[in-house]
């Protein structure tokens, strides 16, 4: 029982760091989604960037709409080529940076000094992630799931159409809360000794 007893004081830190987190949860996820048209800009222009240099012959120009990119193609959409529009494919960027709320929140909870200068690093680093989503989206739209013959036109091979697979499945599933989590991690490794000391002077 006394055991059990000296623990429990031990874990009250972690306790409070977890509820301050939860605490600032929702005004950072307000914040995030109302702000996200000037939040995400950069990364919707380093998408355009990479459009430019690197899909030149498949994109013809990328624009933004709110928080969702706007990928104007060369593709058309049906066999009567010289008929038809071309295609547009939209992309929510929202799917791909709801780490940056998160990432915020930990560090609004731990409150070190020199928070405002790693909230801003943090944003440096997820930034770039987040392009990688959105571009890895709009591929995967225009090469697999639009249909035999938009894909056609892409000219991507069979292999490059699995690395395209991957790099979507890997932007939507990992690095959304993988990279936030690990720049966290990174940045705090003080305050997260500090939260294991009093857990090992109990064991």
């Amino acid at each position: 029982m006394s055991e059990a007893a000296d623990v429990l004081p031990a874990s009250r830190p972690v306790a409070r760091f977890v509820l301050k987190t939860l605490a600032w949860l929702p005004p950072s996820f307000a914040v995030w989604y109302f702000g996200a048209p000037v939040l995400l800009w950069p990364a919707i222009a380093l998408v355009r960037l990479v459009a430019r240099v690197g899909l030149p012959d498949l994109v013809r120009t990328v624009e933004q709409s709110g928080a969702v990119c706007v990928f104007a193609t060369t593709l058309k959409p049906g066999q009567a080529l010289a008929l038809s529009g071309n295609i547009t494919v939209d992309v929510n960027t929202l799917l791909y940076a709801f780490g940056l709320p998160l990432y915020v929140a930990l560090v609004l909870a731990a409150r070190e000094p020199g928070w405002q200068r790693k909230l801003a690093l943090g944003y440096v680093v997820i930034i770039p992630f987040v392009a990688w989503g959105v571009l890895a989206d709009f591929l995967k739209n225009v090469a697999i799931t639009s249909g035999q013959f938009v894909a056609s036109q892409t000219g991507f091979s069979p292999l490059q159409n699995e690395l395209i697979a991957f790099a979507f499945q890997f932007g939507s599933l990992i690095l959304p809360t993988v990279v936030p989590a690990v720049a966290w991690v990174l940045m705090h490794r003080r305050f997260l000794e500090a939260l294991r000391e009093p857990g090992l002077r109990a064991g």
